[in-house]
C-alpha cells in the first residue's frame, strides 16, 4: 500500500509525543530528562522530515521505524460504561488481521469493509480483556473508523458500577510484532491513569 509520507509521519509524531507523556508519568526525574532529551530530539527529526519528503519518495520502513499502537478506556458515569478507543497504523492492523486469520483485507476500500467488522470484533475479543473489581466486563464492538495513515476501533463494555480497581489484557498487534508497544490510558471519575506495554508484557492494573 502507498502511503501520503506526510500523514503518515505527522500520525507517528502524534503516537510518539503520546509516549513521551506516559513516560513522564512513568519514569524518575532523573532518567526522565535524559529520555526526554533523546525523544524531542526524534519529535524534531520526524518534523524536518516531514518538510523533506514533500519532494522525495520514501520506502515505507524508512518512515515507521516504531511499531506503537493505543488504547484508552474511560468510564462514563452517565451510560455507566467503559468507552474504549485503540489507534493503530492501518497497514500494521491489516497485516495483523491477515496473519492471525489468514484473510487479506485493505482499509479505505468499502468492499472489505463487511469482512473487516467481522476480523476486528474477533480480533479485539482475543487482544483485549478487561477486568473491573476482579470480574471481568463484556466489551462490545461498534465499529472502526479511517483516519488518513491510522485506524480507530470503538468498543463500549457492559454497564457496571464505577470501578475501583480496573485491570487490563492488551497485546494489540503481539502476534505480528515481538517489539509492539501499547500506550494505555485508564479513566475513571476524571482520574487518568497511563502506562505502555511492550512485548511481551500484556498485563497492569490500576487502583481508584
Amino acid at each position: 500500500m502507498k502511503h501520503d509520507n506526510t500523514k503518515y509521519i505527522l500520525t507517528l509524531l502524534k503516537l510518539q509525543l503520546e509516549e513521551l507523556v506516559v513516560i513522564a508519568a512513568t519514569e524518575t526525574t532523573k532518567n526522565f530528562r535524559i529520555i526526554k532529551m533523546n525523544k524531542f530530539f526524534t519529535a524534531f527529526l520526524l518534523l524536518f522530515t516531514v518538510i523533506a519528503i514533500s519532494a522525495a519518495d520514501f520506502r515505507e520502513s524508512d518512515i515507521h521505524p516504531y511499531h506503537v499502537g493505543s488504547v484508552e478506556m474511560k468510564y462514563n458515569s452517565t451510560s455507566k460504561t467503559f468507552e474504549v478507543s485503540t489507534r493503530f497504523f492501518l497497514d500494521d492492523l491489516e497485516n495483523a488481521l491477515k496473519d492471525k486469520y489468514g484473510k487479506p483485507v485493505r482499509f479505505h476500500d468499502q468492499k472489505y469493509k463487511q469482512e473487516i467488522d467481522r476480523l476486528l470484533l474477533k480480533y479485539c475479543e482475543d487482544y483485549l480483556k478487561i477486568k473491573a473489581d476482579g470480574k471481568f466486563i463484556k466489551i462490545n464492538y461498534l465499529g472502526y473508523e479511517e483516519d488518513s495513515e491510522a485506524v480507530n476501533i470503538y468498543l463500549e463494555s457492559e454497564k457496571i458500577s464505577a470501578p475501583k480497581k480496573v485491570e487490563a489484557a492488551v497485546s494489540f498487534l503481539y502476534n505480528l510484532f515481538d517489539d509492539q508497544m501499547n500506550i494505555i490510558h485508564i479513566i475513571v471519575g476524571g482520574k487518568r491513569e497511563s502506562d505502555r506495554l511492550t512485548y511481551p508484557d500484556r498485563y497492569l492494573y490500576r487502583n481508584f
